[in-house]
């Protein structure tokens, strides 16, 4: 009996090349991480862990990456609605800027909202004068620096859900008497649902992880703007178990994220 096609598939034989060559690829990612395992000092793990610098580091950490998302969902839902619907010129463009934080090394970003939001800034001293904020250095600076570096991941995760999404179905409803706003609730955000959670939870990982644009605009002061990856980055110098600790906390929660996700944010795309 002839097996079909697809049995046929799976039972042929890999090429041995590219096996090899990809498990020296995969190799590539595993192996420092393993040799980070191999460093964690577990018995001293949760006095370590409830240090100071690690709980300040840690609280704001969450605060700021949660307060990055907010505002990305605030103002980055409806910055990818006008990239997938509207049909303007210099569209190209606009997507352009929006995605080059995701390839801009992140100090460059960082110098750019200095010189921008700064206190003589482009905006910032007007800022200032006007409202008394002063963004360098101070808790929202760490906000605005994640904020930048992080919501390119849901722009471009929800702008390309939208592009994929039938408009029949917002159509159908609008025929039926729905508001724009009402046709926005009830059909589109929910089936767009699974980008939009995976655009959201990645938004959050990369907030949680930012550093350069960080340390670059908002500084390194603990219990201010020290976040996890900077208090690594401060520990390594001086404290090998500590860093060694906030790395392994760091690598859990990405790697948790990533895994809950699966295929859903590449699908997206």
């Amino acid at each position: 009996m002839k097996a079909d096609g697809s049995l046929g598939q799976r039972t042929r034989r890999p090429p041995v090349l590219l096996v090899v060559l990809g498990s020296i690829g995969l190799a590539m990612f595993v192996v420092p991480f393993v040799g980070l395992l191999a460093r964690v000092p577990w018995s001293d793990l949760p006095a370590v862990l409830a240090s100071d610098v690690v709980t300040d580091a840690l609280r704001l950490s969450m605060v700021t990456s949660l307060m990055a998302t907010a505002i990305a969902v605030v103002v980055g839902i409806p910055l990818a609605w006008m990239m997938a619907r509207l049909d303007f010129r210099g569209r190209p463009l606009v997507r352009g800027l929006v995605t080059l934080p995701l390839v801009l090394p992140p100090v460059v970003g960082g110098a750019a909202l200095l010189f921008a939001l700064g206190r003589r800034g482009l905006v910032g001293e007007s800022l200032e004068q006007a409202t008394g904020l002063l963004l360098p250095f101070s808790t929202w600076g760490v906000v605005v620096a994640n904020t930048f570096v992080a919501m390119p991941f849901l722009v471009i995760t929800v702008e390309g859900a939208l592009r994929n999404l039938d408009q029949r179905y917002e159509g159908a409803a609008a025929s039926l008497g729905a508001s724009r706003w009402t046709v926005l609730r009830r059909v589109t955000l929910p089936m767009i649902g699974p980008s939009l959670v995976a655009g959201l939870v990645l938004t959050w990982a990369r907030a949680f992880g930012e550093f350069g644009a960080t340390i670059t605009f908002a500084g390194n002061l603990q219990g201010r703007t020290q976040t996890l990856p900077l208090a690594v980055f401060v520990a390594l110098e001086s404290d090998r178990d500590t860093a060694v600790a906030l790395s392994l906390v760091m690598v859990v929660v990405s790697l948790a994220v990533l895994v809950g996700l699966r295929e859903r944010w590449w699908k997206a795309l």
